[in-house]
C-alpha cells in the first residue's frame, strides 16, 4: 500500500469512528522545537558526566536538588514552544469526534492548541508543588536557583521521575478511554516506555494506527503504520 492509499484509508477510518484515542509521544513536539529523548539527536544521547536518566530520578532529585534544577532549566524547559500543525489537527478533530488525548509529553502543547480532554501520563512541566505542605506554584518559581516553599519545604515539578509510579487515577482513566475507543492513533512515540506503552494492549478494535518515523515494538500489531515525517502526514490528511 503506497502513502496516498494509506492516507485514504486513515481518512476513511476516522470518518467511521466516533470515539478516538490519540496517544502521543515526544515525536509530536519535535516539530515545535522540543528535542525528543531517544533519537540519535535526543536528550539521552548527549554526552554528560551523569546520565540524564540518573538526574531525572527520584533519588537524585532528593539528594542533589540544585543539580537537578540546573539540568531541568538547561535541557527541559521550552516554555515558549508553540503547538504545531499536528497538535491543532488533533484539537480540530474534537469538533466532530469524541477525542481523548493520552500523552507521554509534559509540555502542555495539546491544551494550548485547544484539546479539552488530555490525560498527561508523565505530568506537566509547567506545574510545581511543595513536597512538605502541598502548596502549588507555577513556572515563575524557577527564577530561584533552588525553589523552596514558604514552609521551608522543597518544591518539585509535577512530573513523574524515574523510580516513581504513574498517577493511578490518570492511568485508569486512560485504560477506560482505550477500552471504549473504536480507533486509536499513536503519533510520535517509540512505544518502548512502560507502563505507558502497555496501555495499547487494552485496545480491542481493528483501527490501530501508528505514526512514527522509526519502527516500534507495536508495528506488527497495528492495522496501519506510517514511518513518514509527521508533518508530511498532517499535510496529506484532508
Amino acid at each position: 500500500m503506497n502513502f496516498r492509499e494509506k492516507i485514504k484509508l486513515l481518512e476513511e477510518w476516522i470518518y467511521k469512528s466516533n470515539k478516538i484515542v490519540i496517544f502521543t509521544g515526544a515525536g509530536i513536539s519535535t516539530l515545535s522545537g522540543i528535542p525528543d529523548f531517544r533519537s540519535p539527536n535526543g536528550l539521552y544521547k548527549k554526552k554528560s558526566i551523569i546520565a540524564p536518566e540518573e538526574i531525572l530520578s527520584h533519588h537524585y532529585f532528593l539528594s542533589h536538588p540544585e543539580s537537578f534544577y540546573q539540568f531541568l532549566k538547561k535541557e527541559m524547559l521550552y516554555l515558549n514552544a508553540k503547538p504545531n500543525k499536528a497538535h491543532f489537527w488533533i484539537s480540530e478533530l474534537e469538533e466532530e469526534k469524541e477525542i481523548t488525548v493520552v500523552t507521554q509529553n509534559i509540555d502542555s502543547l495539546h491544551q494550548i492548541a485547544g484539546s479539552k480532554k488530555v490525560l498527561e501520563l508523565h505530568g506537566n512541566i509547567r506545574e510545581y508543588y511543595c513536597m512538605k505542605c502541598g502548596k502549588k506554584y507555577e513556572k515563575e518559581i524557577l527564577k530561584k536557583e533552588l525553589p523552596i516553599c514558604s514552609c521551608n519545604g522543597l518544591i518539585r515539578p509535577n512530573i513523574v521521575l524515574y523510580e516513581e509510579a504513574l498517577n493511578e487515577e490518570t492511568f485508569n482513566e486512560a485504560i477506560f478511554a482505550i477500552l471504549k475507543a473504536d480507533m486509536i492513533i499513536v503519533i510520535g512515540s517509540s512505544l518502548v516506555v512502560t507502563p505507558a506503552s502497555d496501555l495499547l494492549s487494552f485496545y480491542n478494535g481493528n483501527r490501530f494506527v501508528i505514526m512514527n518515523k522509526e519502527e516500534t515494538p507495536y508495528d506488527r500489531k497495528a492495522n496501519l503504520v506510517f514511518h513518514e515525517d509527521i508533518l508530511k502526514i498532517m499535510r496529506a490528511i484532508r
